[in-house]
């Protein structure tokens, strides 16, 4: 892949995670619809930078307001930043699989835009889960530890696209980003979440407890798709971002902070 189109697709990841308006990428006439699926390799990169905002709210709302108030700041900043992305793949992942019984039921729940009792109350309780671990961690220490659950959060996609197959004939943007992805790419993608995996290096040893952890919870999320519906969906990825955002956090945060 030439400069140019790593250069696109690095601005397509952008897009595809963010609400930047940035030029370039798709955002371009007769937009190359191949480079989102170049883009995957970029999403841990781009979540670093996205938990690095996020941290970085959270740390100057903390000289004003009480920890409390600093992170649900920060946590609201985030979601005008991201359009509030993976969190409503989980509402929508709760309400699909806490609701459905049969496979064509999970995948007709996860295709309705509305959101259920299952959908309200698991997404409430992932923010709040992710909310108080955040209330846990010392100011000087919040940028980089947000930005490494982040990037290890969007690295977590990438893990499940190489382990688990995405299911068939699905349309729209999934089917454009959501392909099953190589080892080779992962490996690129793995080595992009290091800027801000090691942003946290402080604490390095929880870092690397962190990964750990996500990676056998993201192993146990595509054993369950997996069974439940034959792969993975956009949605589900966007849900394992999510819990390994959280789970990253717990391990980070677990003996009652650092």
């Amino acid at each position: 892949m030439g400069l140019s189109r790593q250069f696109h697709a690095a601005i397509t990841a952008v897009q595809f995670l963010t609400r930047v308006p940035l030029p370039g990428g798709m955002n371009r006439p007769d937009p190359d619809r191949t480079l989102l699926r170049s883009a995957v390799v970029y999403f841990p990169l781009v979540g670093g930078l996205v938990g690095a905002f996020t941290g970085g709210v959270v740390w100057a709302a903390l000289l004003v307001w009480p920890p409390a108030v600093a992170v649900a700041l920060g946590l609201v900043a985030e979601a005008l930043l991201t359009g509030a992305f993976h969190e409503d793949a989980v509402a929508d992942c709760c309400d699909a699989f806490g609701g459905g019984w049969t496979r064509d039921d999970v995948m007709r729940i996860m295709k309705d835009s509305r959101v259920g009792s299952f959908g309200a109350l698991g997404l409430t309780l992932a923010v709040l889960l992710r909310g108080g671990c955040l209330l846990t961690i010392p100011a000087e220490e919040v940028v980089a530890t947000v930005a490494a659950s982040a990037a290890v959060g969007r690295w977590a996609i990438l893990l499940l696209m190489a382990i688990c197959p995405p299911v068939q004939n699905r349309e729209g943007l999934a089917k454009d980003v959501g392909e099953q992805i190589g080892w080779r790419e992962l490996a690129a993608g793995s080595i992009l979440a290091l800027p801000g995996a090691a942003f946290g290096s402080a604490t390095l040893l929880r870092t690397g407890l962190g990964v750990v952890a996500v990676a056998i919870m993201i192993v146990t999320w595509a054993g369950y798709v997996r069974r439940r519906i034959g792969g993975v969906t956009g949605d589900c990825l966007g849900c394992g971002c999510y819990l390994g955002q959280c789970v990253f956090l717990l391990a980070s945060t677990a003996g009652g902070g650092r």
